[in-house]
């Protein structure tokens, strides 16, 4: 690809250290302004040439729009979902992410919520604190044996996979692109979810949020599942239903979730983060020391090599992933 020009580079949030310092060894002017508000980065966008974000700037058409000047939008993660690709796209601005730099901490932290719902570790490790030495309580279950469902077989997924089947649960998944061959040859059969939900005593998403994947797991979905099936979400909020996983928690379908992420960050409603059979963190998935460093650095590179006419790495357009239920294979 042709070069392209970026001079300016304006980064909205706490990214780590190295993405500027790789910017600035090569000739990119860098200003740090974290919190902004709405109207404040519509206002300040305007003097850049380019935008780094991580998940919490909501990077809206209106902000695209405020400005003729932006040639690149830069998330420092996976995912897009907080920039509306779709103005960008009109705009003709580049939008990409570093798919792979936080890769590892979301699937060690997906493993390490379903450890925690097998065995209750929060939970008495909070009893403990508070003077007791509740025994029987806190029965668990061993992960050995268990069928674990991964819903979305890209990195994460694979990753998971490989980790929890050292602890010799059986894995199983769907994804509409990841060919059933190429999972085969990490351990996991791929199936219609109509077959999958069924048969898992543990149920993990990695999909994107989009409007085929949002309430993928709801009402209808933990009819069909075994009766106390426990779930993780380290993905996106609204994956999973919220209203629709309290009512399954309440009814003992499910037996138990991890979530990392919700709909609303910080959740008003609390319903969830206070159910004593609910684990949650405060989005953590990529909050490792290694991972912001990665995907610090690897956006700082990205938008180099795009300045000086590299192929493009992380470049994102309209996906064409479907997860509808509706639309599912049999």
């Amino acid at each position: 690809m042709a070069p392209i020009t970026i001079r300016s580079v304006l980064i909205s949030e706490s990214v780590d250290p190295r993405c500027r310092a790789v910017l600035e060894e090569n000739g990119i002017r860098v200003t740090e302004r974290p919190n902004m508000k709405t109207e404040e980065l519509m206002a300040e966008i305007q003097n850049y040439d380019g935008l780094v974000v991580r998940s919490a700037t909501k990077v809206t058409a209106d902000i695209i729009n405020a400005t003729d000047n932006l040639k690149i939008i830069g998330r420092a993660g996976t995912g897009v979902d907080n920039v509306d690709v779709d103005a960008a796209t009109k705009k003709g601005v580049i939008v990409m992410n570093t798919p792979s730099g936080n890769t590892i901490s979301a699937a060690e932290l997906t493993c390490i919520m379903l450890m925690n719902l097998s065995r209750n570790v929060p939970q008495a490790t909070m009893s403990m604190k508070q003077g007791n030495w509740d025994r029987k309580k806190f029965m668990g279950s061993e992960l050995f044996g268990k069928v674990l469902g991964i819903v979305g077989l890209g990195r994460i997924g694979k990753e998971v996979a490989s980790r929890m089947q050292s602890f010799g649960m059986k894995t199983i998944g769907y994804d509409p692109i990841t060919p059933p061959e190429v999972s085969a040859s990490w351990g996991v059969e791929q199936m219609s979810l109509e077959k999958l939900w069924p048969q898992c005593d543990y149920i993990t998403v990695h999909t994107p949020l989009m409007p085929s994947t949002v309430g993928l797991l709801s009402d209808e979905t933990f009819a069909l599942c075994k009766r106390g099936v426990k779930v993780v979400n380290c993905a996106r909020g609204g994956i999973i239903d919220e209203a629709a996983l309290l009512r399954a928690l309440e009814s003992g379908q499910c037996g138990g979730a991890g979530l990392d992420v919700f709909v609303e960050e910080p959740p008003k409603d609390r319903s969830l983060v206070n159910h004593p059979n609910v684990i949650s963190c405060p989005h953590l998935g990529a909050s490792t020391k290694e991972a912001q460093a990665r995907c610090g650095e690897d956006i700082a590179l990205q938008i180099v090599d795009m300045v000086k006419g590299k192929n493009l790495i992380g470049a994102v357009s309209q996906t064409f992933l479907v997860f509808a239920p509706k639309t599912l294979p049999k």
